[in-house]
């Protein structure tokens, strides 16, 4: 069981043995805090995902420090040497090329380690891309899920999209920029084109820009441009009412793909209507 230490005057100080979280700016290096500035100062050694990135925040702020490489190509190399680093007594800060470290990053495996073998873990809080867009959008956000990048292809991609069709929380996804479109088009699909959504990117950079209000619009936004920047979506969650209690969007698409699969419209019309407990007509109107 892991049991964390008081520590007298957390934050002030790197302590010995302690991994230090350390969240960086996302965009606009000036949203670093005095607080995470003075770790990555004062700490032993810096586990960054790119030492290019962090060495820009080493430069604005005019200071040095030992740096390794820690991402997701060699992580489960360097972790040992991490804990062993930790140990021995030194204080070890882990950030991310952008943001939270542990979010969509090999951190949470390093994370998970230095907590089994009860080293004392610290985070220091930092500006993080899924919730500033999240409030950007003014779309609901006492409840949300995240699902980070989703899986690129195959039946895991179609579970998350289904799952996130009937979810009934606000969404928030990342993406890189060349596979956006074809996120958009699988969302219309499954979600259907008037679900609202709002596209960030470069957020707190000079060209942030934010494209919504739903998936057909931001689909005729980027259908005849070069999608660039850093890519972070938020999907209203899926509206029950009296008039709408099925996922219209999604049984059309069940629709098509039984038609596809060689049943006639008549036949897919009434397997889907007993399925979901539906008039027929309802299902056959789907077709256009």
């Amino acid at each position: 069981m892991y049991i964390k230490t008081p520590f007298s005057h957390r934050g002030e100080e790197p302590e010995n043995s302690v991994l230090y979280i350390v969240g960086t700016p996302i965009g606009n290096l000036y949203d670093i805090s005095p607080r995470a500035l003075r770790i990555l100062k004062k700490v032993n050694l810096i586990a960054c995902e790119d030492t290019r990135q962090t060495k820009k925040i080493m430069s604005k702020f005019d200071f040095k420090n030992n740096l390794i490489s820690f991402n997701k190509y060699n992580s489960f190399k360097k972790i040992s040497s991490l804990i062993s680093e930790l140990k021995k007594g030194n204080s070890v800060a882990l950030v991310s090329d952008a943001g939270m470290p542990g979010i969509c990053d090999p951190g949470e495996e390093l994370i998970r380690e230095a907590k089994y073998k009860n080293i004392d873990v610290i985070c220091i809080p930092g500006p993080c891309a899924a919730t500033t867009a999240l409030v950007s959008s003014g779309m609901p956000s006492s409840r949300f899920v995240f699902e980070g990048f989703l899986p690129k292809k195959g039946s895991e991609r179609e579970k998350v999209l289904l799952e996130i069709s009937e979810c009934e929380k606000t969404t928030i996804i990342f993406e890189a920029p060349h596979r956006l479109k074809k996120l958009l088009s699988d969302l219309k699909e499954y979600c259907g084109g008037d679900r609202e959504i709002i596209v960030s990117r470069e957020l707190t950079k000079k060209y942030e820009h934010h494209i919504g209000h739903n998936i057909d619009q931001v689909l005729k936004f980027f259908e005849d441009k070069e999608v660039i920047g850093e890519i972070t979506l938020v999907i209203k969650g899926f509206k029950k009412t009296k008039n709408s209690f099925f996922n219209s969007a999604l049984l059309k698409k069940e629709l098509h793909d039984l038609i596809d699969a060689g049943l006639t419209l008549s036949s897919a019309s009434k397997y889907l209507s007993k399925k979901n407990g539906l008039k027929k007509s309802i299902i056959y109107n789907l077709q256009d």
